[in-house]
């Protein structure tokens, strides 16, 4: 039994040198993965503190319902400013958008087209021209009403021109 005790002393240190260099290469692979995990666990935490830097407590719960409830918001609020832009795009139409205007001598002793006429008409061609004649002794000015692009009074042949052209330009 003495002599088995000494083989197997003897075995130890002649193997000791390979368990001890086993054992250091163990431990240098355990302490490399080691730095590596906690790298990526500190860059993990910087993006958590990133996310949550706003939040007051940090709770993913919270932040979504926190988020939730700005999306209501801001969708209430998408609402009501297309209601707006809907009542104005309707109220728009009344306003005055198309114009034209015809310049022209009304006699042929007087020069230089200081005669005129005007039509002003909303997006639906409802409005007025106006006719201003102009003579060496006098100026005189007239409106008509448009009701749909037509007048119900006789129209000469330079406003029926002006509210020609003042239908062809877009209304928005």
């Amino acid at each position: 039994m003495g002599k088995i005790l000494e083989d197997i002393y003897n075995n130890i240190l002649i193997l000791s040198p390979y368990f001890i260099i086993g054992n250091v290469l163990f431990t240098f692979i355990i302490l490399i993965s080691l730095i590596s995990t906690r790298l990526k666990l500190n860059k993990l935490l910087k993006r958590y503190k990133k996310f949550f830097k706003d939040s007051d407590n940090g709770s993913v719960e919270k932040l979504v319902e926190e988020n939730i409830d700005l999306c209501n918001e801001i969708s209430n609020k998408n609402k009501d400013i297309e209601n707006r832009i809907n009542y104005v795009e309707r109220n728009m139409l009344q306003c005055v958008q198309k114009i034209g205007v015809v310049r022209y001598n009304a006699f042929d002793n007087v020069g230089s087209n200081l005669s005129f006429a005007i039509a002003l008409l909303d997006g639906n061609d409802n409005g007025v021209v106006l006719n201003g004649i102009y003579s060496r002794e006098s100026t005189s000015t007239y409106a008509k009403a448009i009701a749909n692009g037509q007048s119900k009074y006789a129209l000469s042949a330079e406003e029926i021109q002006a509210i020609d052209i003042a239908k062809k330009n877009k209304s928005y």
